[in-house]
Formats: structure tokens, sequence, C-alpha cells
């Protein structure tokens, strides 16, 4: 149940931005990205030190790293981090759109602020750094968003403002690929299922529910998603597209 260990391409002399990659499926891309060669930066809001520790890793592995405290909740924020990784390391060649919040929760108990919160950080935040690497990104550039299982299968209420937010990033992802794909820049999605994360551990309180709802019966560990992320900053001829990585969640 592991993650794979093939090398799907060089990524040598590249640069990736992991947007939330101080933790869970972001910490582990940013490691799986620098084992593939690229230089990687990492945004964080509260952990600093999660973020330098990933960090640390990636300098183990080789490659140069850097820890930005970006809010992907704040407009300049968001675009920021990316003009901050290209001064760092010198240009960006990969984003990976991975810093989002969850809010779940009945309908009528959804605040504004919650709908405000949720929308601007994985919606308007996606967009806007996404415009911000498009501008700097030469051919061969690609920009990998992290959506969500409840894109393709609601299994029960009180996901609506998230599921919104998220299935918003699958229309963004096939636009930026028409946009962009005449520079041979690609723009595709993945969608994790339950990744057993400290947000959502596998022994947590719902997690036997999950795990049920998947073909595969388990939860997902973040190595398998980083897998698939790794891929697609690897490959040239597929853009626009979905990748579900949920064991079965939405057959």
């Amino acid at each position: 149940m592991g993650s794979m260990t093939t090398t799907y391409g060089t990524l040598n002399g590249k640069v990736a931005l992991v947007t939330g990659g101080s933790r869970g499926i972001g910490a582990a891309t940013a490691l799986r990205l620098a084992r593939e060669g690229a230089d990687v930066a990492v945004t964080y809001v509260r952990g600093k030190e999660a973020a330098e520790d990933v960090v640390r890793a990636v300098e183990a592995l080789g490659r140069r790293a850097v820890g930005l405290r970006a809010d992907s909740a704040d407009a300049a924020e968001a675009a920021g981090a990316v003009d901050r990784t290209a001064e760092a390391l010198g240009g960006i060649d990969v984003l990976v759109n991975n810093a989002g919040v969850g809010v779940l929760g009945p309908l009528d108990e959804l605040s504004l602020a919650d709908v405000d919160r949720v929308l601007a950080v994985n919606v308007r935040g996606v967009f806007l750094a996404s415009r911000a690497a498009a501008a700097r990104m030469r051919a061969g550039g690609r920009i990998i968003t992290i959506g969500s299982c409840m894109t393709q299968r609601v299994p029960g209420p009180g996901g609506v403002l998230y599921t919104t937010s998220k299935s918003a990033l699958v229309g963004l992802t096939k636009a930026l690929a028409r946009e962009l794909g005449a520079r041979g820049i690609t723009a595709n999605i993945v969608h994790p299922g339950p990744i057993d994360t400290d947000m959502n551990p596998a022994d947590g309180r719902f997690a036997a529910g999950q795990a049920a709802m998947t073909a595969v019966g388990r939860f997902g560990e973040v190595g398998e998603v980083a897998d698939m992320v790794a891929y697609l900053a690897g490959a040239e001829y597929v853009t626009g597209a979905e990748f579900s990585v949920d064991g079965g969640h939405a057959a």
C-alpha cells in the first residue's frame, strides 16, 4: 500500500511551488517532486516549524528549498507566493495548488464568513496563483490542482460549500488547459479520496465509514496522491484532465 518508487520523468532544473506544503498531501508532494530533481518552495500559514522540516528534508535530497508564509485567502499573498518563489529559486515551472480549507455542515448553518473564506482560499486563491504562475512559465510549465473526490460523488449531506468550491476548480482546470495549451503549459486536477492525514486520520471518528465508501476498503496514503502529481509534472500530452486517487470512491 506504500507509495510507488517509479520515476516518471526528470524534473532536474525545474522549480516547483506547492501551496499548503507544510504537511499532509502537500508535504509528501514537495518531497516527491524533489526526488524527481526539482527545487521546491512550500507555503504555510501557521505551520512554520513543519514547513522548515519539509525544507530540510528537501535539502537533504540535494535540492534547494524555501518556506514561504502566505495565506491563500489573501489575494496579494496568493499571487505573491509565485513571485517570491521565482525570486528565491530562479523561476517557476510547476505549480501545485494544494492549499485548501474544508467547512462542512448543514446548508442553513453555513455563515457568510464560512462562504467567503472557503471560496477565497479554494477558488480565488487558486485562480490568482495560477494566473501569476502562467505569466512566468515557459513551455513545459505545469499547473496541477488538488480537487476532491466529492466533485464526483457526494456521499451524504453537509458538503454543499466544500463541494461547490472544489467543483469550480474542475472548470478552472479545463479552461486553463485551453488558454495555455498553445504555450506548451498543461493544467490538470487530481481528486483525492479519503487520505490518511492529520486532518482526516485513518483511525479517526468517521474513518470507518469513509473507508467503506471506497471500492478497496481503505484510506489512501499521501504518497499515492504525490505519485500522481509527479506523473503530471512530467507528462506533456496530458492536459485539461481529472484524475481520481480515491480507491474507487466514485465507482
